[in-house]
């Protein structure tokens, strides 16, 4: 058995979509693939997503299994029901273990700068020349994935070939020009709905290398300034209770902006050494919005502060 996988701390739709959509192909394959977590979901699995026919398998690996990493390449992050001596293929799009899995897998390891892995695993079909056999779900999966790792295409990472893929997919799931819209929109009331539990299954740890605060949350809202006005004093006592060198990037797609909030100095100094951004009132606006791994590539790169 295959089992595609992907990250422990959460589930964003990138992963939850190119695991179910991965196994599926590879089923197609002939060969027999289970989409497996351990991890929970997180807010970008919308409403209207999780009602979607589609779910993860209820499958317990077994010895001799193989694994398959999607939208994941630190194995420092894996879910920890991957036995490391047993993968044999990652599909990534984040910067900084591509020569580790080069070395290990060879050509079984794509890790590329790309807006979102979902365009890897569209791009797999359409080598396979199943394209015609993807079922709506897996799709709309994929297209929804894309959408969201691009920040509606307005990402820096964006690529004519994360474009190309949605246009393709959207078209083969059926979705409706005001989708972006209305997925983004219930991202946000899911978020409104439980601010905490939103951001503590979106929060990384970063280390000391990556240049970057050490406590990183990331939301994605329709309108991230409506959601500041009403919830950055709760956002920021929560974050203060993670560590002494914290950042929030809220990401408005509506805007093209990202919101920073970081009160510690420490915090607020380490960003200003990659990006050219005014802090006010321990808040920075910076257009067009940056996502989390768009700052990490910037942060590797970066000499050390």
């Amino acid at each position: 058995m295959r089992v595609v996988t992907s990250g422990s701390a959460y589930l964003d739709i990138d992963a939850y979509a190119c695991c179910i959509a991965y196994a599926e192909l590879l089923n197609h394959l002939g060969i027999d693939a289970r989409a497996v977590s351990s991890a929970p979901l997180n807010v970008s699995i919308s409403r209207t997503v999780l009602g979607w026919q589609s779910s993860l398998d209820d499958y317990r690996p077994r010895a001799g299994d193989e694994f398959v990493l999607v939208d994941v390449s630190d194995y420092h992050h894996f879910d920890p029901l991957v036995v490391l001596e047993q993968v044999v293929e990652v599909i990534d799009h984040h910067p900084g273990f591509e020569n580790h899995w080069a070395q290990k897998l060879g050509p079984a390891a794509d890790i590329l700068p790309i807006g979102a892995a979902a365009t890897l695993i569209f791009q797999r079909w359409e080598a396979a020349e199943l394209l015609p056999l993807i079922s709506e779900t897996s799709a709309a999966l994929l297209a929804t994935a894309i959408l969201d790792n691009t920040l509606n295409f307005t990402g820096q990472l964006t690529t004519h070939s994360d474009i190309r893929a949605y246009e393709i997919l959207a078209e083969r799931a059926k979705l409706e020009a005001d989708w972006p819209e209305r997925y983004f929109s219930e991202c946000q009331a899911t978020v409104e709905s439980d601010l905490i539990g939103a951001l503590a299954v979106d929060v990384k740890r970063l280390k000391a290398e990556s240049n970057l605060p050490q406590v990183f949350a990331q939301l994605a809202v329709w309108d991230a300034s409506a959601l500041i006005r009403t919830h950055r004093a709760t956002m920021g006592h929560w974050l203060a209770a993670q560590g002494e060198d914290w950042l929030l990037n809220v990401i408005s797609i509506r805007e093209c902006k990202s919101y920073f909030l970081a009160e510690p100095l420490v915090s607020q100094q380490k960003l200003s050494h990659l990006l050219s951004i005014e802090w006010q009132a321990a808040m920075a606006v910076l257009e067009p919005a940056l996502l989390r791994k768009e700052l990490l590539k910037l942060g590797l790169a970066a000499p050390a502060l």
